[in-house]
């Protein structure tokens, strides 16, 4: 169906009408000029992103409810890095002529299956057309007690160093879809040409064949590369982290997510913290499956994890006195120590050589 046969307000019923609030702060949401949010005894956390087409993600090898599962996460995420609760969410897309309705409701069906997963209420947004293909604008809203509130700011020296889960993943699995999306067009180019010299020669029984092979070209086989599609492709806000760091009665004392790379976030936390850092190449996570397809590419695994970006895991520093606490908990590594500003910002390799670690994540700009 044409957008066109149901207007924005119709679209906008279709895609919310059976939309729930789940929260309390929640007094009106879609279907008035602004929503009706209450926060009496919290701190209101406001976090928002832009993903363009092209830029930020690929409909080649991305379909749209992965589009929306991940267009929400990554927005959750982020309240989580700031150890809130994600509550309120509003959601606004700029599309062109080629989108259907389907279209729309198979990238809201994502979206609210990753809201639903945090239990956040979509309470608006907006929707307009455009040129130049899909524009995604997404504000996260959520609240935290003052006190709970971790900034960037708050490392101190003998602060070790934790990252949940594993790195570099996700942007193997980028790798990956980019390799095998240029091996695809480079056989419909190859393809295509022949068809054309075909058709010149008016050969009809090769044009048939050569129309064949266009239409069945292989699927690319994917076998043992599977953790690798969905870190790039499924996002994890890793609000499991944050409720076990609370059970475990561990307050970090900065955090963010992981969205550029390891490097660029923590030389974000040294500068706003005004600290150095120390961590060790052997101690960061690293999945078989990401180790795998480095070697096939002729990466460096550890360039990947230290650079590579959307992993969407917390990194985070907790005092010295939590070593314990931190060590007993699953899926997160201590990977090095907060040190004075003076000293720098240090990688021990393996082989226990230092050199100045360098921002070298991703740059949107």
């Amino acid at each position: 169906m044409e957008i066109a046969k149901l207007g924005e307000f119709g679209l906008i019923d279709r895609l919310t009408k059976d939309i729930k609030p789940q929260n309390e702060s929640t007094r009106y949401g879609v279907g008035d000029d602004c929503a009706v949010l209450h926060y009496p005894d919290s701190e209101v956390l406001i976090t928002t992103d832009m993903l363009m087409e092209g830029v930020h993600f690929d409909l080649t090898y991305i379909d749209l409810e992965h589009l929306g599962w991940k267009s929400a996460m990554v927005n959750i995420s982020d309240i989580f890095a700031m150890n809130g609760i994600p509550r309120q969410m509003t959601v606004s897309l700029a599309l062109s002529k080629r989108f259907s309705v389907e279209d729309l409701e198979a990238f809201y069906s994502g979206l609210r299956m990753a809201c639903n997963k945090w239990n956040v209420d979509i309470v608006g947004g907006d929707t307009t057309s455009s040129y130049t293909g899909l524009a995604i604008s997404i504000t996260c809203i959520g609240e935290a007690r003052k006190e709970d509130i971790v900034y960037r700011n708050g490392a101190k020296e003998t602060d070790l160093i934790c990252v949940s889960g594993d790195l570099g993943a996700a942007y193997m699995g980028l790798q990956l879809l980019e390799r095998e999306k240029a091996i695809y067009y480079e056989q419909v180019n190859e393809l295509q040409k022949k068809i054309a010299e075909a058709k010149a020669n008016s050969d009809s029984q090769k044009l048939s064949t050569l129309n064949s092979q266009l239409s069945t070209l292989a699927t690319p086989d994917f076998a043992g590369k599977e953790y690798l599609l969905q870190r790039q492709l499924k996002t994890e806000a890793r609000g499991d982290i944050i409720q076990r760091l609370r059970e475990a009665n561990i307050r970090p004392t900065s955090m963010m997510d992981i969205s550029d790379g390891l490097s660029s976030e923590l030389m974000h936390i040294c500068k706003q913290s005004h600290v150095g850092c120390r961590i060790f190449e052997k101690q960061i996570p690293i999945d078989y499956q990401t180790a795998v397809m480095a070697e096939e590419l002729n990466m460096n695994v550890t360039t990947c994890a230290l650079n590579g970006g959307e992993d969407y895991e917390l990194l985070f520093t907790v005092p010295i006195g939590d070593h314990e606490k931190i060590e007993a908990m699953e899926d997160v590594k201590l990977i090095g120590h907060i040190t004075k500003e003076s000293l720098g910002h240090i990688l021990v390799t393996r082989d226990d050589q230092e050199f100045e670690l360098k921002a070298q994540g991703w740059n949107p700009l």
